[in-house]
């Protein structure tokens, strides 16, 4: 059995994982901690020193620009991470300095760094010490258009995303601020072509295109606690004979070993309460053939496939534990 810890196990993400990993077959979860203690909890304060005697794996699940504070010591005594803050994804430190208005206090980790989708990087995965946990809009984002770039079949210039999110993506403090009270009965974006996501979105797409793309982007807030959904519009690039159903075929064909992405069949609109409470992302496309436009819509569980869920797929390829443990 591994000995797994959770830090910053009283976010939203932080739950998720203590819910899954209580219940996964390979693990015991021995660790549950916080920056700062919990009255009448299993959370205690956390101590680095504390954690590596306890736990063989941590999960970090604290705000951007906190786990670099900690991870280089814990790293360097032989135990492995899965961090699902941005503190690691980001390969050009300038760019994290930039977006997440804070100096970079272990640069040369994130060179060591493996961005963990696994859909994408699975192999680098089972290697790593130090998985980078993508996160939920560049999920979504991701693995709808992965199949397209691989393929050179849309046009790189104007990729447009207009993606939704339920309140949970902005985090456990924003709720209880009064973020739900906000949106009740309400409906608005944020973030306008300003979101930290953009470049981590931007990073992953050209890094599989071979070629600087740079999205418009914007994500907007549900009133609804958890789900994420991206639409996303493309123009094809050729003049080949594409048609939806060909589109359709190249995606069953890319995904047709990955259990957690299912790609709809012809007239189902994935949708939030689909996918919500899972590890599944549902892909649909829709091709416009006149004005060669087309429209992919992708759903995942923020919480869970943008989160907590794919943090532990990391866990179980790292471990060799099957891909599915805990999660299905």
């Amino acid at each position: 059995m591994l000995n797994v810890g959770i830090v910053g196990a009283s976010g939203y993400a932080g739950e998720e994982l203590d819910k899954i990993l209580s219940r996964h077959p390979k693990v015991n979860l021995t660790y549950l901690a916080a920056t700062s203690a919990k009255e009448n909890s299993r959370i205690r304060a956390f101590s680095p020193q504390e954690a590596v005697t306890l736990c063989d794996l941590l999960f970090f699940a604290l705000p951007h620009t906190e786990a670099m504070k900690f991870i280089p010591q814990i790293l360097a005594t032989g135990r492995r991470i899965v961090d699902l803050g941005a503190d690691y994804r980001l390969k050009n430190i300038a760019e994290y300095e930039t977006w997440y208005k804070a100096k970079h206090l272990d640069k040369q980790n994130v060179m060591l760094s493996v961005y963990g989708l696994p859909e994408a990087y699975r192999k680098k995965i089972k290697k790593a010490n130090l998985i980078a946990n993508p996160g939920c809009y560049p999920t979504v984002v991701i693995l709808a258009l992965l199949p397209l770039l691989k393929k050179k079949i849309i046009g790189l210039g104007s990729i447009v995303i207009d993606a939704k999110s339920g309140l949970s993506g902005a985090g456990r403090k924003s709720v209880e601020a009064g973020l739900s009270e906000d949106l009740k009965d309400n409906f608005r974006p944020y973030k306008v072509n300003y979101h930290q996501h953009m470049p981590e979105i931007n990073q992953e797409l050209s890094k599989f295109s071979g070629r600087k793309i740079s999205v418009n982007f914007v994500p907007h807030l549900l009133p609804i606690f958890r789900g994420l959904l991206a639409t996303i519009y493309v123009k094809t690039a050729s003049e080949r004979a594409v048609s939806e159903e060909r589109i359709r075929q190249l995606y069953k064909n890319f995904y047709r070993n990955e259990v957690f992405v299912r790609i709809a069949d012809e007239g189902r609109i994935p949708q939030v309460k689909d996918v919500s409470g899972t590890n599944f992302c549902d892909i649909g496309i829709f091709y416009h053939k006149k004005n060669k436009m087309l429209v992919i819509v992708s759903a995942i569980d923020n919480l869970l496939k943008g989160a907590a869920g794919q943090a532990v797929q990391n866990m179980n390829l790292m471990y060799g534990f099957k891909e599915t443990d805990g999660l299905i």
